[in-house]
């Protein structure tokens, strides 16, 4: 190997964010892994059945400044190809047939190397690859010889949707819906896709602590959102997984809150609802907070109702049980909780009046995207390797027609649960959540050095 190759070869295992380990297209999984996703996938259409299978595209900001790029999770798992601008074909026929772009000695001088042809068969294994000027030449025989077409309709692109053959068989009723299988492989978690997960909540778990402890002396949502990236990215991952959820005060109430423009008044709790990438795995927690160290009585009032629901329902989290059941007793945990503190007082309208505190879910899927797996429906029994979030909240908004000492209090604690042959492993638990865990933290451990009170206060 020359010095200019060795560079690339070099180049191309930093842009991953670590170096490779021996038999890996990307960071912790291997070839033999992804040859065993195809497989499993094939096994699943039927034997004269084509699957397209699109790289996400790249989205402009503006005419020459590209929005930071994420690839397609579906694309991702088969592949384990992050650039953009290809196309993936997986029938019994040909295996794994990728069409690549090609490179444009313009675009190399602005962008860089890209993969093509050859990277497609050496790196990420595919049994036939073409660049992507082949593709109306070579897909549509693909096309006509399938007696069915899988495609995923919200990534689309139109590199296929336009050509005759792919129209003939949308209009003929052929072409179906490949998230239906692509989502049930991706539902169950192998070992090495787990221990990612477990990473991703482990950097997130410390970035959001040290937030935690940075918000005594900043107590501003646009630095804790600052702060919380920074840390994850200092820790190795690759974006957020989503632009941090930071309320204060009334803006906890925003479910989706996501300017994170204000400062943090006086004694009002912060949520903050965060995550990160790390290798395409993504992590989701959320915590509620008094920057200031100390909770009010209602504040505290609400909270322990939220922390037993959510300690409550993780229990609930084992193998044979789905995400609806856990979240009808959750509806009834909090319903009855809110009903003794006064806030829900109307049994004819209580159902009505919980939805307007509180219309989100117990939880959803979690791992290549944040609301994973779209199509496997929340009342699936639940198996081991599955990945879900608990995040019971109360979202009670400034105009509530209710005991004034409550108004303006959003509440959400979310952790991540991994499900287990024997029941459930919380990833995000040396996350704190406890009241009095919160208190010292906050009022014994601001001071100094924070990476080393880290240490101290995940042992107390």
């Amino acid at each position: 190997m020359g010095l200019e190759e060795l560079l690339l070869f070099l180049c191309w295992h930093f842009s991953l964010g670590a170096l490779l380990e021996e038999g890996e297209i990307t960071p912790g999984i291997t070839t033999e892994e992804y040859t065993s996703r195809r497989k499993k996938l094939l096994d699943l259409l039927p034997e004269n059945g084509l699957a397209i299978i699109a790289a996400a595209p790249v989205k402009m900001m503006t005419d020459v400044v590209p929005y930071t790029f994420r690839q397609d999770a579906d694309y991702l798992y088969i592949t384990g190809c992050q650039q953009p601008g290809g196309i993936a074909v997986l029938s019994h026929e040909c295996g794994l047939c990728m069409f690549m772009p090609e490179s444009d000695p313009q675009d190399v001088i602005w962008q860089g190397q890209i993969a093509g042809v050859d990277a497609a068969l050496d790196t990420f294994k595919a049994d036939k690859a073409f660049p992507m000027n082949r593709m109306r030449e070579v897909l549509p025989d693909m096309i006509r010889r399938s007696s069915k077409l899988y495609h995923n309709p919200k990534t689309a692109l139109p590199a296929y949707k336009d050509l005759e053959s792919f129209r003939k068989a949308f209009n003929n009723g052929k072409v179906k819906n490949l998230s239906i299988y692509t989502h049930e492989l991706r539902w169950i978690k192998s070992p090495s896709e787990l221990k990612l997960m477990r990473e991703s909540a482990s950097i997130a778990c410390q970035a959001l602590l040290q937030t935690m402890l940075f918000s005594k002396t900043s107590p501003h949502e646009g630095m804790l959102s600052a702060k919380v990236e920074y840390e994850c990215r200092m820790r190795g991952a690759q974006r957020m997984a989503f632009n941090p959820v930071v309320g204060g005060g009334p803006n906890g109430s925003v479910i989706h809150y996501s300017r994170n423009d204000q400062t943090i008044k006086g004694r009002d709790l912060v949520l903050m609802d965060i995550g990160c990438e790390l290798h395409g795995y993504l992590s989701d927690l959320t915590r509620t907070w008094p920057p200031c160290g100390i909770f009010s009585p209602a504040q505290e009032e609400l909270y322990d109702l939220i922390l037993e629901t959510n300690k409550e329902c993780v229990k609930l989290c084992k193998p044979g049980t789905s995400i609806r059941e856990i979240h009808i007793s959750s509806v009834d945990m909090l319903c009855k909780g809110l009903k003794e503190i006064g806030i829900l007082t109307n049994d004819r309208s209580i159902s009505q009046s919980y939805n307007q505190l509180n219309p989100t879910s117990i939880g959803h899927y979690l791992g290549m995207d944040v609301h994973d797996c779209s199509m496997v429906s929340i009342d699936r029994s639940l198996k081991p390797g599955v990945v879900i979030t608990i995040e019971p909240g109360i979202y009670i908004p400034s105009s509530f027609d209710g005991p004034n000492r409550y108004r303006g209090i959003g509440i959400r604690i979310e952790d991540e649960v991994l499900i287990t042959e024997t029941g459930h492993e919380v990833l995000t638990g040396s996350m704190p959540k406890e009241i009095q865990h919160i208190n010292s933290l906050l009022n014994n451990y601001c001071h100094g050095d924070t990476r080393t009170n880290m240490h101290v206060a995940s042992s107390s």
